[in-house]
């Protein structure tokens, strides 16, 4: 079974990377980009299980390790074919 973990800063937290990223895409010449912001992606291949265990340790995962919960969020997904 695969998880894929997506963490993002949540709304209203200053992000200095995707301030940067705006500005350097503006003076490459793209016009159309009103803002970015910069987040984790991860993917974790985890031994097949009754999906509640499985999403209850992915919630542990990310809240004990892989996600700051004060400024971030996190939301993931399941593929149980992998």
């Amino acid at each position: 079974m695969r998880a894929k973990i997506y963490i993002t800063l949540k709304s209203g937290i200053l992000d200095p990377q995707g301030k940067a990223i705006e500005h350097a895409l503006s003076v490459l010449g793209f016009k159309g980009v009103k803002e970015a912001r910069v987040g984790k992606y991860m993917e974790l291949v985890l031994a097949p299980g009754p999906i509640d265990q499985v999403e209850k340790s992915i919630k542990e995962m990310c809240e004990k390790l892989l996600a700051n919960t004060v400024i971030e969020t996190y939301r993931y997904e399941l593929d149980p074919k992998e």
